[in-house]
């Protein structure tokens, strides 16, 4: 249901559920300041789910992949403006439940 509920949340541009749904501070591409609060996220959520990757139509029909050597930890790689896949998103199990904690390109 994590899942279910992060990507209907990010689709829906509702802040409030995403941010319920991440571990702070949300790693972010090399070189790119982490998200620490809220209220970074609210501000630089274009930034997350929108500069690198298309996220909310990439969320509609990606598969989360769990880590083999970690099953505490899935993630789910979305397409660049170039179709490749390369823009990944991490999400972790907490003691709170499955958390977003960052986001990757892969080609930085």
């Amino acid at each position: 249901t994590f899942w279910q509920d992060f990507r209907t949340a990010v689709s829906k541009h509702d802040v409030e559920t995403v941010a319920r749904l991440s571990k702070f501070p949300i790693d972010m591409s090399y070189s790119i300041a982490s998200i620490k609060t809220k209220a970074q996220l609210t501000k630089r959520y274009r930034q997350l789910f929108n500069e690198q990757s298309d996220a909310a139509a990439c969320f509609a029909k990606a598969k989360p992949e769990v880590d083999a050597d970690n099953p505490k930890h899935f993630s789910v790689a979305c397409p660049d403006a170039a179709g490749n896949e390369v823009v990944i998103y991490h999400f972790q199990q907490t003691r709170a439940g499955w958390k977003f904690t960052g986001l990757d390109n892969i080609n930085e």
